[in-house]
């Protein structure tokens, strides 16, 4: 089978694993990580091309394709030039910023698009995408791995067969601390940190909006409608730089203007509600919490919990610790993908949902399939930022969300990022 010819656009910490290195690690550190880590995992995968506006981090991606057997790769700082090279596909990791321009130069030049997570600065951007895959039908995915992690595909398994009822309302997070890696901005040029001294908004909605939208056919027979968000101070950056004097010189006294915890309650057409949170600059553990509740039960991944109205719990008196899935036996609703994942699989990045999404985005450009995520849920996805900053600025008003489809929603078919299981009961 001919190999598939990748070529990488954004070579820092998403795209290669840069994290946690120092700049002069960067320059000689041979570990790969992120997405690029994953794609070395695939046989019939190729990386032929990587460009980053960084030249060092272009020279580390290529010491890494040579590390890993592979000939060298077409090496470039300008991502013009990488969509003039023979590629089949190409991965977009780099600034949130550019995500929506690159993108559309990879679907002209006919190269099929793996476009990272972010949110969008404005909705015409997400628009032109939009327009541009019409345009030209290149194949576009929208690389949201959350959507592929066993906790959210075990949620999509129990509403797709009944256990959960029909669905009221659903909430997800990004809770993480993310305060060392905005303030090391400073030395690693992570764009985090010029997002968070700038805006105001949910600047990062897929990971929790993503797999909710999915659940409730968002596109496909249902429309988000209008949201609302609101913002807290600002003040977490603020102190955490106050306490490390590695930061004072280039930080200290900086105002920052993304509030610490920002909430976004969106109404759906046909009735549901949804409650996303951003929550990345106060002390916290991480915790995505995609919570969906229906009539018939209640799953929670932050308690990991399933409770169900059947007559086993006591609604008044019953604890979580009564319903941790380790308690129950729902094998049966586990996605195949998770059963037969490798160590080494999981280990490439995010316990595995990171290789997972890959192959079924690899899958569906050598089937010539529709892709599990598409550019209209891409778009949908990243306008939730700009729209969230839209609202928060006028002072917490409703805000309508465009729909992307040009009202095809109402005739699409439903799609999960996989075939769910039925079971029989």
């Amino acid at each position: 089978m001919e190999k598939l010819k990748v070529g990488f656009i954004g070579l820092g910490g998403r795209g290669t694993g840069l994290i946690g290195l120092t700049r002069e690690q960067t320059k000689q550190d041979n570990k790969v990580g992120g997405l690029m880590g994953n794609v070395f995992g695939f046989k019939d995968v190729v990386v032929t091309a990587v460009c980053d506006t960084m030249i060092e981090r272009v020279e580390r991606a290529a010491r890494l394709v040579e590390a890993h057997g592979d000939p060298t790769p077409f090496m470039t700082t300008d991502y013009n030039e990488l969509v003039k090279q023979d590629l089949d596909a190409v991965i977009i990791s780099a600034a949130w910023e550019v995500h929506a321009e690159i993108a559309n130069a990879c679907m002209e030049a006919g190269i099929a698009v793996g476009l990272e997570v972010g949110g969008a600065y404005d909705i015409q951007s997400c628009w032109d995408m939009v327009d541009c895959y019409e345009r030209t039908k290149t194949p576009f995915m929208f690389l949201e791995n959350c959507c592929y992690y066993k906790d959210e595909l075990l949620a999509t398994s129990l509403v797709r067969n009944g256990v959960l009822g029909k669905v009221s309302y659903c909430q997800g997070s990004y809770c993480h601390d993310l305060r060392k890696e905005i303030a090391d901005g400073i030395f690693t040029h992570h764009y985090r940190l010029r997002n968070y001294l700038s805006r105001n908004c949910e600047n990062y909605p897929t990971h929790e909006l993503g797999p909710i939208a999915k659940i409730l056919n968002i596109n496909r027979g249902n429309r988000l409608v209008s949201l609302v968000s609101m913002a807290s101070l600002a003040q977490g950056m603020e102190e955490y730089i106050k306490d490390h004097e590695e930061y004072h010189a280039e930080l200290l006294g900086k105002k920052f203007k993304q509030g610490d915890v920002v909430n976004t309650l969106i109404k759906c057409e046909n009735g549901e509600m949804i409650l996303i949170k951003l929550d990345t600059t106060l002390p916290r553990l991480y915790d995505r919490n995609i919570t969906v509740s229906g009539t018939k039960g209640f799953y929670c991944q932050s308690t990991k919990a399933v409770i169900l109205d059947n007559g086993e719990f006591d609604h008044e008196t019953a604890s979580y610790s009564q319903a941790f899935f380790t308690d129950k036996n729902y094998d049966e609703y586990v996605a195949e993908d998770w059963k037969n994942i490798t160590e080494e699989q999981k280990k490439a990045g995010h316990g595995g949902m990171d290789f997972i999404m890959l192959k079924h985005f690899f899958n569906a450009i050598r089937n010539g399939e529709e892709m599990p995520i598409d550019v209209y849920d891409g778009a949908l996805w990243m306008s939730i930022t700009a729209l969230s900053a839209e609202s928060i600025e006028k002072g917490s008003v409703p805000v309508d969300i465009p729909d992307f489809t040009r009202g095809q929603y109402k005739h699409r078919a439903p799609k999960d990022v996989i075939p769910i299981k039925m079971i029989k009961k």
